[in-house]
């Protein structure tokens, strides 16, 4: 069971750690796209974003240095962009890195997923094991209790003066009820 759960487990992982990295390839991409598109505005005059730029980026994680230079130089152009085209561009900045947040997000959730339903076939894989040994213990014990009741068959018949003789040939004890004599010449028997 611990095989088929750390197979389901690795393989999961493996899917997560492949989507998170193409995720993040895509949305390096995105980002460059986006300061590409930035820099058609380095004509037209300058205003200084660094100030709301930064304040955002004391929230923001400081596992993203990326983002935050791609932003820094991002602020710079649109500051050189005139009222309308610096809505307009801040916008589609904007969504594009909203868009990639909400795909590498999805990505994530759906590898978290994949991940929970192989662990849910490993413990069905379990269960199945389960049930079979189950099984294979309940087909053991009807198999002996058949082998008992077949060795008991050759002395049902027999009356207990019969048993007693067939005891006291064996050297074993002749008392008790005809069910315990016979007992006691199965076990014999299979004692041999």
């Amino acid at each position: 069971m611990t095989s088929a759960t750390e197979m389901y487990t690795a393989a999961a992982d493996q899917g997560k750690s492949a989507v998170e990295s193409t995720v993040g390839a895509w949305r390096q991409g995105t980002h460059q796209l986006a300061e590409q598109a930035g820099q058609f505005t380095g004509q037209l005059p300058k205003m200084d974003f660094n100030e709301p730029v930064q304040r955002y980026f004391e929230f923001v994680q400081k596992t993203v240095d990326v983002q935050r230079e791609l932003a820094f130089r991002w602020a710079d152009l649109v500051g050189q962009l005139t009222s309308a085209m610096v809505e307009q561009a801040e916008s589609a900045r904007s969504l594009m890195v909203e868009q990639a947040d909400r795909a590498a997000d999805l990505a994530t959730e759906q590898a978290g997923q994949l991940r929970e339903v192989a662990h849910e076939q490993a413990d069905v894989v379990e269960e199945q094991k389960a049930e079979a040994e189950k099984a294979a213990r309940k087909a053991a014990r009807d198999e002996e209790k058949a082998n008992q009741a077949k060795a008991r068959e050759q002395y049902e018949g027999l009356t207990k003066a019969e048993l007693s003789e067939h005891l006291a040939e064996r050297g074993l004890p002749k008392s008790g009820n005809v069910d315990e004599l016979i007992e006691r010449l199965v076990e014999d028997d299979n004692s041999k």
